[in-house]
């Protein structure tokens, strides 16, 4: 008898570990992450005019450091980082002050954008090796005297191949990712063959040291439906899988799912799905004409229970 209980324990200890390890079918809890590129335009926006909410994590995102010179003709430095934003009014003690008034936030740059001067901001590396050691130490430096705390990936033309793409950022990242000097990362693609052939073989080698997918999904054609906004996102979901894919519009509302035309009813179905992991909006720069009435809706929304 005494070994027929034991038997029978033994059993219902392995149903009870076995129950244990099959995941969960609840939907994961919601992101209160909330992103903001900022400085591209050189329309005089700062950082004290954005709205913060307090409930929410975020992150002001500098458009954009590029490895070009900033020459009236701008040409390539491999991998040598200049700033191109609005410095004037984005400067290290501003980027200081916002911080210190503000726990919540956090200060990151991006790398590339779509153009320099009156061309396009092209990634153009010399050699994988070249390339990262010169990065790292520009960039280093950049981060440095701005206290950053992170980097974004936004290169959307390309003199290189996917493979040396993956190398040179999967190869920066981790370096400063290494040295301390950043404690997050996220890249920028978009739907487009090019664009994604080079973002997808950085993710699938270097996926787990990138923490965010700024997906761009105001890339899509202005009149996006709700519909058509909730299949975008698990496709681009499911290319970059287990990535933190983060839901997006354009402050003027030109491209894409806009934020009158639906953007908030499809947020609010991928929070009830738990699928909601942040939200990041192309740019403060243009939402400073609307009074960044946007900016408070998205926060509102990461930040309530429901």
């Amino acid at each position: 008898m005494a070994f027929f209980f034991s038997k029978l324990f033994s059993s219902l200890f392995l149903c009870q570990l076995l129950l244990l390890s099959l995941p969960s079918t609840q939907a994961a809890p919601a992101s209160n992450l909330f992103r903001e590129y900022i400085g591209a335009e050189f329309n005089n926006v700062k950082f004290s005019d954005v709205p913060i909410n307090p409930d929410v994590d975020f992150h002001f995102i500098l458009s954009f450091a590029i490895d070009y010179t900033t020459s009236s003709s701008p040409a390539p430095t491999n991998g040598e980082f200049n700033v191109f934003w609005d410095a004037d009014n984005l400067s290290p003690s501003q980027v200081s002050s916002i911080k210190t008034a503000h726990g919540n936030v956090k200060v990151a740059l991006s790398l590339g954008g779509d153009s320099v001067g009156k061309g396009y901001a092209y990634f153009n590396p010399s050699s994988v090796d070249s390339w990262v050691s010169n990065a790292i130490s520009s960039l280093t430096k950049i981060i440095q005297r701005y206290n950053l705390d992170g980097i974004d990936i936004d290169y959307e033309h390309f003199s290189a191949d996917p493979s040396t793409f993956a190398e040179c950022i999967g190869k920066l990242i981790s370096g400063l990712k290494g040295n301390g000097v950043i404690s997050f990362a996220s890249i920028a693609p978009f739907a487009d063959d090019q664009v994604q052939s080079h973002y997808l073989a950085l993710w699938r080698k270097y996926g787990h040291l990138i923490d965010y997918v700024n997906f761009q999904f105001y890339a899509y054609d202005k009149g996006t439906t709700v519909s058509q906004f909730l299949n975008y996102f698990d496709t681009q979901s499911s290319n970059y899988n287990g990535g933190k894919v983060l839901a997006s519009f354009i402050s003027d509302g030109s491209r894409g799912l806009s934020p009158g035309g639906g953007f908030f009813t499809a947020c609010s179905r991928l929070k009830s799905q738990g699928k909601l992991n942040g939200i990041f909006i192309w740019s403060a720069d243009d939402s400073k004409s609307n009074g960044f009435r946007y900016e408070r809706q998205s926060q509102a929304l990461l930040a309530s229970p429901h």
